[in-house]
């Protein structure tokens, strides 16, 4: 490897080393083309989108599609498909800005992101030149509309206990399918599936590219959900399906694992969307807020609706620096791997494989922001917030998919600690030293210099700190648990929790202090004053869910002592954070709409 990219951060390693504010992408970076873009996104939505919300969730016959048509027409559905098969050839972060941008469009924003995202890169990573040039050229245009068929009544977050048998031909044509799928997003209308099936009695899945006018598939009506309710949504039976043999995607047996690298990229992407979705709901209440009137002046004037809105803010503006955080890297991973002469289809693989913990962590951490968002946006909007004739309520029913999408949050947390753990131990990541360090400076008297005031000293030695604390707690439970660790969900969960706060604390932190340095941003101090209260409520949260997973296994002594350790390395100073919250609250009042 070039000594660039060895010096570059791997996955997971933010935990173990320092990373300059310099070495990140924050979106105060966007450069013109890419704001022309998003423009081009948010004139979409307002044209196509936003004006006939209605008839998308009543599902009006031919309506979804013909949308999809439309962003193909503006070449919104191949931002990432490279120009040899119809597309844009958009680097990963430019591709995650039309997915936030366009992430505020409610059922929309799903059919989108399932078409362009498991509904075309199957293909497009593992299909072979015939395969990329039949299918993902009609896909990247949108006269083809793709979906993904994985799930099974039985088979949801353990996907390869899937059913669906294929058995080959007797002339060796074609595989002849038999199953069920269901929870198929964009199932209603799409010419092609990508169905995930086990050849005769393999253990592990195959995938296949099955086109819809291929005979033996039918399908269950619409699925009637509580939101999300324009998005088509069917069970798909395949009974004696004759697939031709060449649709076999990629190798034998490799489906699971197309399966798992897919995810791990719509993880990322479902963390934008989620994003521009909550920038959306911030941008609507500070309007009702405005308008709203109480006792004789604007609910916007009272603290407690200061307070909401300002969370609001602080906890999306964290979010999406961890985001554009993680999308650098996949984009500089990809690089990497691509001038070592690795095929680029293989290299972006490789390159989001590598970033898999962080993907995992964000599809946590922007879904529950949304969440966070929607559920104080109803609030806000009080009675109104609660009226179906106000926008709270589409808002807020279709928030609530997105902790279950892409794997459910339960099991992106347990993955983000396993993944961490099984790199450590494959010696991927040395987080053995510097726990054992960290287990040694318990024994030490604690370091009462104070820091230097000025720049972010202090809020940096908070973040190390906070590493610290997941190191200590970590480690403890590997020591003290050994195999037993799988088993103890509520610690990895706890364990998850701490290492989420750390590394969206940090990111934020990050991106303020490169706003600070190289931005003439005229809200550069009210910024760093966010990522300070982002980083005082992250201490508490990392402080509770440490010691909720160290009493759980540790005993006397050793957990006073880590206790104590906990306490320590959790420590904040005294912030007025009900000063920053007004100011950050005035600001969006002032600008009547989501404006960091």
């Amino acid at each position: 490897m070039s000594n660039e990219a060895k010096t570059a951060l791997k996955g997971g390693e933010f935990l173990i080393r320092d990373t300059k504010a310099e070495d990140i992408f924050i979106p105060e970076d966007w450069n013109e083309e890419q704001h022309m873009i998003a423009d081009m996104c948010r004139e979409f939505l307002e044209q196509n989108v936003f004006n006939q919300l209605d008839k998308i969730d009543q599902q009006e016959e031919g309506l979804m599609p013909s949308l999809l048509d439309k962003a193909g027409a503006l070449g919104l559905l191949g931002m990432s498909v490279p120009e040899a098969y119809n597309g844009f050839g958009k680097d990963f972060v430019t591709s995650m800005l039309t997915t936030e941008v366009l992430g505020a469009g409610h059922s929309f924003a799903v059919a989108l992101s399932a078409h362009t995202g498991i509904g075309t890169l199957p293909i497009l990573y593992y299909g072979n030149e015939e395969q990329k040039q039949k299918y993902v050229s009609k896909l990247a245009t949108g006269e083809w509309k793709g979906c993904y068929c994985l799930t099974e009544p039985d088979a949801g977050s353990d996907a390869n206990s899937g059913k669906t048998k294929a058995t080959l031909s007797a002339d060796g044509k074609f595989y002849i399918l038999n199953g069920q799928k269901m929870w198929i997003t964009n199932g209603g209308f799409a010419d092609v599936l990508i169905v995930f099936a086990k050849i005769d009695d393999d253990k592990n899945l195959s995938a296949f590219i099955v086109e819809r006018t291929f005979e033996g598939i039918t399908f269950n009506p619409e699925e009637h959900k509580m939101g999300i309710k324009g998005s088509s949504t069917r069970q798909i039976f395949f009974t004696d399906c004759k697939v031709p043999v060449e649709n076999l995607l990629s190798t034998r047996e490799n489906g699971f694992k197309i399966a798992v690298n897919i995810l791990n990229l719509g993880r990322i992407k479902l963390g934008g969307a989620a994003i521009g979705a909550s920038k959306e709901v911030i941008s609507k209440s500070v309007n009702y807020a405005n308008e709203r009137q109480q006792f004789g002046r604007s609910i916007s004037k009272y603290g407690a609706i200061k307070y909401k809105l300002a969370e609001q803010a602080i906890r999306t503006y964290a979010s999406e620096a961890a985001t554009y955080r993680a999308s650098q890297n996949i984009e500089d991973a990809t690089k990497a791997y691509i001038s070592e002469g690795m095929d680029e289809a293989q290299a972006k693989l490789k390159g989001t494989e590598q970033f898999a913990i962080e993907a995992a962590m964000i599809k946590v951490h922007a879904s529950e922001t949304l969440d966070y968002v929607s559920d104080e946006g109803v609030q806000i909007y009080g009675g109104m917030g609660y009226s179906a004739e106000a926008p709270m309520d589409r808002a807020y029913r279709d928030a609530r998919i997105n902790r279950i999408f892409e794997g459910t949050n339960e099991i992106n947390r347990m993955l983000s600690v396993d993944m961490m753990l099984k790199r450590a131990m494959k010696g991927e990541l040395d987080l053995m030293g510097p726990a054992q360090k960290v287990a040694g400076e318990l024994m030490s008297i604690p370091d009462f210099n104070t820091v230097e005031e000025g720049g972010f000293a202090k809020e940096h030695k908070y973040i190390g700190g906070f590493k610290k604390a997941v190191l200590m707690t970590a480690g403890a439970a590997v020591q003290k648990l050994m195999q037993n660790m799988a088993k103890e969900q509520e610690v990895i969960m706890y364990l998850a929790d701490m290492l989420i706060e750390t590394y969206v604390a940090e990111s934020v932190l990050l991106r303020v202090e490169k706003v600070n340095l190289e931005h003439n941003d005229e809200q550069a101090a009210l910024k760093a004053d966010m990522a300070r209260v982002y980083i005082f409520d992250a201490a508490e949260r990392i402080f509770s869910a440490g010691r909720n997973a160290l009493n759980s296994f540790a005993e006397g002594d050793e957990r006073r002592m880590m206790m104590m350790g906990l306490k320590r390395f959790t420590k904040v100073d005294d912030f007025n954070t009900v000063a920053v919250r007004r100011k950050v609250a005035d600001k969006l009042i002032e600008a009547n709409k989501y404006c960091f």
